[in-house]
């Protein structure tokens, strides 16, 4: 039963991270249907969230480990020189909001909103139909290659919003993107771009968590 527990929130994770359906929210609202709160605690499922994320992590990476690999070395050598360069130093900036948000409210948001299963319910209906207004009404067509500094530091921004358990991360990310004028492929690759550091700091953040349930797993 542990195992089938794992795989489908796998499966949950794997599904949703890739689309603008709260993973997060998914996996509390499917644990909570199942009645899996009964097996096992908060947080062990919040340690196992970070491992789902880590998943997600390595195939981000694995399809965009070129791009950034040309944008960090064009960062870091040429700053914004480059578009490579801007790029990079685009997503540092994106990514200051959310990291800043996770380190000083993720604890307090999670008291707060990851029990209330109404709310998430409609926060990814509200999400969803904001997401089709917005994309619907944008006229203008900013290529990924054409991104400028004040979009890059307002996706950033709405970014946060995500904290929120039901509000998802590229959704409110690619909501931002186009209601700034991004066309669709740029604000779904710069989400996903962005999504690569925010994923990595949320690790790292709870390693602790993750190394100390080695020796004492999760799932006995």
């Amino acid at each position: 039963m542990d195992y089938l527990i794992a795989v489908v929130l796998g499966i949950v994770q794997g599904v949703g991270e890739f689309l603008p359906i709260s993973s997060s929210a998914n996996l509390i609202l499917a644990r909570w249907f199942f009645g899996w709160d009964m097996i096992m605690g908060n947080e062990q499922f919040l340690t196992l969230d970070v491992a789902l994320h880590l998943g997600t992590l390595t195939a981000v990476l694995a399809f965009f480990y070129k791009d950034w690999i040309r944008l960090t070395i064009d960062g870091v050598t040429k700053g914004t020189k480059t578009q490579e360069g801007k790029m990079f130093w685009y997503l540092v900036i994106g990514t200051i909001p959310g990291a800043l948000a996770g380190l000083l409210l993720e604890s307090r948001m999670d008291e707060l909103f990851r029990s209330q299963y109404l709310l998430m319910a409609a926060a990814l209906v509200i999400m969803g139909i904001v997401l089709y207004i917005v994309d619907k009404r944008t006229k203008q067509a900013t290529s990924y290659e054409n991104i400028g500094f004040k979009q890059a530091m307002w996706i950033g921004v709405m970014q946060t919003l995500a904290l929120i358990p039901g509000v998802s991360r590229s959704g409110i990310t690619m909501t931002t993107g186009r209601f700034l004028g991004l066309k669709r492929e740029a604000a779904a690759k710069f989400s996903f771009m962005l999504s690569t550091p925010i994923i990595f700091a949320a690790a790292i953040k709870e390693y602790k968590e993750i190394f100390a349930n080695i020796t004492n797993p999760i799932f006995v």
